[in-house]
């Protein structure tokens, strides 16, 4: 039998930069490659000119705004999702799946389409955030979150979920890589102050949940064996943490580290930085749902030193167990990162879970699951 051609509605808050952004984006081109219809719904951002160029339908509604009018929105998505036919709504934000959940519902049973969630986080444990475990499939993004929701959420069906690792393209990522001349020209003319240093670099937007300051102390550590070392800060720093910023450059220079850190703002080629830097650390201060940076790191052939739970544990364990600290053991991170910059120990070979091809075949297989007819 000819697989059914469907057509998949992807509905996040917004379009701007993140793993889940990306993976929606990934999920979007597999579709179109394999023949199916991609639709994405979003209030929009930076990455809908990459959606729309490889020939997804942006559907552009402010869905994940944080405000009782949202609310208004049901019987306009049931109407939409009944007028174009819909096969698959797949939802991947908290206030974005209640507002489908609600129109989904109120859909005569025959005519709606199937519904999946996927579990990016560590939610906080309540009714707000059950409703991620609501979808006819779950997708948990590891092992880890797996475990969480079936903890956490007993009503949760287990026949409904599916531990789906992220994923990334090993094409892209893979221990040869190096960035072309042009763009290692570009990086020291804007970074003349990074040439000939051992890089440590630490990616993720600027907020106080992923261990900025963990990060200055380390460097500051590093500093006083290693001259040689430049801290890198590779986020950005949205409105609401501008403050956030000030004060981690506060404490860069009360630490004597002025001419040792560097704040790069939002960067769109990590892979690049990834490469010519000695070592990347994850020191969030709470257990990541998977931790695509890492994985990124990891497969260009980086050693990485990061806080051992999550996601980002069990990328580590199977790839570089020595990388692996306790939580903020800002000493043995220190040690860690030292002894990797004196004598760099290649990762292992990335697990089949870990690769997008995986993920995306993955998602389709749970997608054909719940619309191929029973024999």
């Amino acid at each position: 039998m000819v697989p059914k051609r469907l057509k998949v509605l992807q509905i996040l808050p917004a379009l701007n930069s993140g793993g889940v952004e990306r993976g929606t984006l990934e999920v979007s081109r597999y579709l179109l490659e394999n023949g199916h219809i991609s639709m994405v719904m979003s209030a929009g951002g930076r990455l809908v000119d990459s959606l729309e160029r490889h020939g997804a339908v942006h559907v552009a509604w402010p869905i994940g705004q944080k405000s009782l009018q949202t609310f208004r929105l049901i019987p306009r998505l049931r109407r939409f999702l009944t007028e174009q036919n819909i096969d698959i709504v797949h939802c991947r934000s908290r206030l974005p799946a209640w507002i489908t959940f609600l129109a989904w519902r109120g859909m005569p049973a025959q005519k709606r389409p199937r519904l999946v969630t996927t579990v990016h986080g560590f939610y906080s444990v309540g009714a707000y955030s059950a409703i991620m475990t609501r979808g006819e499939r779950v997708i948990c993004v590891s092992d880890a979150i797996t475990d969480y929701v079936s903890s956490n959420y007993k009503h949760a069906n287990p026949a409904a979920l599916r531990t789906i690792h992220r994923g990334i393209d090993t094409r892209e990522y893979h221990p040869a890589y190096q960035p072309d001349a042009a763009w290692l020209a570009d990086w020291h003319a804007q970074y003349p102050q990074l040439r000939n240093k051992q890089l440590v670099v630490m990616p993720g937007r600027l907020t106080r949940l992923k261990g900025h300051h963990d990060f200055i102390q380390i460097i500051a550590n590093l500093k006083a064996m290693m001259p040689d070392v430049h801290g890198l800060i590779v986020g950005e720093a949205e409105a609401r943490h501008q403050s956030y910023l000030a004060e981690l450059q506060q404490a860069a220079a009360d630490a004597g580290l002025s001419g040792h850190l560097t704040f790069t703002g939002h960067r769109s080629d990590l892979r690049e930085i990834f490469s010519i830097s000695a070592v990347t650390v994850s020191l969030s201060g709470q257990p990541e749902a998977f931790g695509r940076t890492v994985l990124e790191a990891l497969a260009l052939g980086k050693p990485v030193v990061a806080y051992g739970h999550g996601g980002v544990s069990e990328i580590m364990q199977s790839m570089l167990p020595e990388g692996e600290v306790a939580m903020h053991d800002i000493e043995a991170a220190s040690a860690r990162c030292a002894a990797l910059l004196t004598q760099p120990v290649a990762p292992g070979p990335m697990p089949e879970s870990f690769r997008l091809e995986s993920m995306l075949r993955s998602t389709l297989d749970v997608y054909r699951e719940l619309t191929t007819p029973p024999h």
